[in-house]
């Protein structure tokens, strides 16, 4: 490519315009802008929203109605994701992968040729960049901070759900976060956690082991670099992955390396899907296929041997995505019955844009698309675009007469997002013979068309609350405006059907920077002073502000599954941002009345002592049944043990105070027996120890107890529990005869009296 590229250049220099058409057809690379290139230009790249998993909602740019998400849509600036609950979604950009955890929040503020700027509403972003050029900005947008990539590597992202705090994970790479005039570098095997909206603390810790979502993330990454098709295409082909586990790559004499894909016989490109409008492109093909992203708007497709095989561009070339590589026939005018059609471009054959673009641009995504000279891109370009012909004439287009290759729908269909295969008719020979080939499909589109296949399901799919749409993010790039909404546009794209409007033209519809804020939603951070994030010792408690989760819980995530984000929440516990945990509760737990309070004794009257359970978490609730005053072995007393929201009453002396009973009933401290009471080792005697008896039925009246004599015999307790005698009893005494009566009262008159 650069051989034939420079020869260009040298025979058009010999004609006296070598400095012109060097400036306008410099070597452009992936992350720069050609010298040449129109601010109308299009970015060279769009993200893919691919693999999904559970409920995924979709925004279009400019638009309030959120529509059940589609696989294979084309991502912009201003498309916006919102994964609900127990769900994930990826989106690819070719050098990076961006996946999403449950209750996640996401949308492109900026997506560029060397910019990425992303908004974190709430939720949890995986990165994994591969590639960053020098002068390439990666950003994420957080309600108290901005995040930036600083180099390759993988990277987590958390936004709280109160958006009070971000917790930054690099496992690789290295990064930085401003907010609030203060700049934290954070470096590879750290964890931090950005805490406040008016002043930024940083709480740095050790990263844990990987939690569900991001061994999910590994997982797929590692399978993303484990790749065959990496060696057959450029690796920032966005979804060239997709292509090992749903075809085969066999080499070709005449084109090289072909992608077969395992299809029926009757298949055929462009025909399994919809069409949609997505600015700045205009018409974009998305297919129904799970790898249906890059054959469709890179390389070219052919028919070999009676089988569709797609041909990608040169490996070394930066490739550059198109909307749909195809040419329409007829148009949509009524010359061809109302229909739309059209067919695969072929190799070696030019792609001409329907949307404004520059020459510069036009060699960029037809070179970096397929083997084609600059000098027949150069006549397509003067032919079509210079002299603004919507028709193509003098192209033998290989694939328009090949069996099954032109698919044609209704116009109405077409315009409103229907399925392909569903609503295509038969069109004779004669009628494709008959009919030009035109650069545009000359239909308006219709707000279906923007919301997608599922625009039907707008107003009937989860959406993020009301506080996550609302919430405004710190930003340090400044990002664009955001487009105008399809209405304000809908007139103008009407009186130029099929053709998207030019940048200069949707500036004009945005109200006056003295009216309203560039973005409303963004903040500008203030240029930041480096500053040094808390080393947090293991064990304790990052500094994070009130109602957040405890510290193995990342935000999205599940307070009984710890380090999940992916984890179902419990039932009466829905795992949605605005719901902070309650005061004094573990997060995610339910609130039980008379529950017992971790790390107590057991209900009810057993003796036995409790071990607690494990995780600390509290047994299982008994109601009504109170709990013994007893202090457990190796645990603190009582009188240390906070009781949240219950003011005990002072103790008495010499007397440990009750534990919390139910509806605040204290019993009377009553010291009777009980049977089989046994005290346990290092407890003090029963004698002293009360016995309450709270919420038992009243006692009967004892039973008049037989004589002593008639008494069966009672089983001996041990020494250590028997009751100590009462000094004032004695042995009942025996009787005495009169003799010893005697003896007895001469011994007491014989005792000398005290002086009186």
């Amino acid at each position: 490519m650069d051989n034939e590229f420079t020869k260009y250049i040298l025979r058009r220099a010999r004609h006296g315009m070598a400095v012109l058409l060097f400036s306008a057809l410099a070597v452009v690379t992936l992350r720069g802008v050609a010298p040449g290139q129109d601010q109308d230009d299009p970015p060279g790249r769009a993200a893919r929203l691919g693999y999904m998993e559970g409920s995924v909602s979709f925004q279009p740019a400019g638009e309030n109605e959120w529509v059940q998400a589609v696989p294979n849509r084309p991502m912009t600036i201003g498309d916006q994701i919102w994964a609900d609950r127990d769900s994930r979604a990826e989106v690819q950009l070719g050098s990076a992968t961006i996946r999403l955890g449950a209750n996640t929040g996401f949308s492109f503020l900026n997506l560029d040729d060397r910019t990425v700027q992303i908004q974190l509403s709430a939720g949890t972003l995986n990165l994994r960049v591969r590639r960053l050029e020098r002068d390439a900005l990666f950003e994420v947008d957080t309600p108290n901070q901005a995040f930036s990539v600083l180099r390759p590597g993988s990277y987590r992202v958390e936004a709280s759900e109160d958006g009070n705090y971000s917790v930054v994970t690099i496992r690789e790479g290295e990064g930085e976060s401003t907010g609030n005039g203060q700049t934290y570098t954070i470096h590879s095997g750290q964890r931090v956690t950005l805490s406040g909206t008016n002043a930024l603390n940083a709480d740095m810790e050790e990263i844990g082991d990987p939690d569900d979502f991001d061994s999910w993330a590994y997982n797929r990454d590692h399978h993303d670099d484990d790749s065959r098709s990496g060696r057959y295409v450029s690796h920032d082909v966005v979804g060239y992955e997709d292509l090992d586990d749903h075809g085969d790559w066999r080499p070709s004499g005449e084109y090289g390396n072909v992608w077969y894909p395992r299809v029926g016989p009757e298949w055929a490109p462009y025909h399994e899907g919809h069409w949609a409008w997505v600015d700045p492109w205009g018409w974009t093909w998305v297919d129904d296929e799970p790898w249906g992203y890059a054959p469709f708007h890179y390389g070219r497709w052919a028919s070999i041997d009676g089988r569709w095989g797609w041909i990608p561009g040169p490996v070394e070339a930066a490739p550059v995505y198109a909307p749909a590589l195809v040419v329409f026939v007829g148009g949509g005018g009524p010359g061809f019955g109302g229909n739309v059609a059209w067919f695969p471009l072929g190799p070696r054959e030019v792609f001409v844009p329907s949307y404004p673009v520059s020459q510069a641009y036009v060699n960029r995504v037809n070179i970096s698309n397929t083997t084609v000279t600059q000098t027949t891109v150069t006549n397509v370009y003067n032919t079509t675009i210079v002299n603004n012909n919507t028709t193509i004439t003098n192209v033998n287009y290989a694939n328009r007469n090949v069996r099954g290759a032109v698919t044609a729908v209704p116009q109405n269909a077409f315009a409103s997002a229907q399925p392909v295969a569903k609503a295509a008719v038969a069109v004779t020979p004669q009628q494709l013979a008959a009919a030009p080939i035109a650069r545009r499909a000359a239909v308006a589109p219709t707000p279906q068309a923007v919301m997608g296949a599922h625009a039907s399901t707008a107003g009937h799919v989860a959406a993020p609350p009301q506080a996550v749409r609302s919430r405004q993010v710190i930003a340090k790039a400044t990002p664009p405006p955001p487009p105008p909404p399809f209405a304000a546009r809908q007139q103008a794209l009407a009186a130029h059907p099929g053709q998207p409007m030019a940048r200069q033209e949707l500036a004009k519809m945005r109200p006056a920077a003295a009216a309203a804020p560039v973005r409303p939603m963004v903040k500008q951070a203030p240029p930041g002073k480096p500053a040094t994030a808390v080393a947090v010792k293991p064990g304790s408690q990052p500094n994070r502000p009130g109602n957040q989760p405890a510290a193995n819980e990342r935000p999205g995530g599940n307070a009984a599954q710890p380090n999940r984000p992916g984890s179902p929440p419990p039932a009466n516990q829905p795992n949605r941002p605005g719901n902070p945990s309650a005061p004094n509760e573990r997060p995610g737990a339910t609130a039980q009345p008379n529950r017992p309070q971790p790390n107590q004794p057991a209900p009810g009257n057993r003796p036995e002592a409790q071990p607690p359970a494990r995780n600390d978490r509290p047994p299982s609730a008994q109601p009504n049944r109170p709990e013994p005053n007893r202090p457990q072995p190796n645990q603190p007393a009582p009188e240390n043990r906070p009781q949240p929201n219950r003011p005990a009453p002072p103790p008495a002396p010499n007397e440990r105070p009750p534990a919390a009973q139910p509806n605040n009933r204290p019993e009377p401290n009553r010291p009777e027996p009980q049977p089989n009471n046994r005290p346990q080792p290092n407890q003090p005697a029963p004698a002293n120890r009360p016995q309450p008896q709270p919420n038992r039925p009243a006692q009967p009246p004892e039973r008049p107890q037989p004589p002593a004599n008639d008494r069966p015999p009672q089983r001996t307790p041990p020494p250590e529990a028997r009751p100590a005698p009462k000094p004032q009893e004695r042995p009942p005494a025996k009787p005495q005869t009169p003799e010893e009566k005697r003896q007895e009262q001469q011994k007491r008159d014989e005792k000398p009296q005290p002086p009186g």
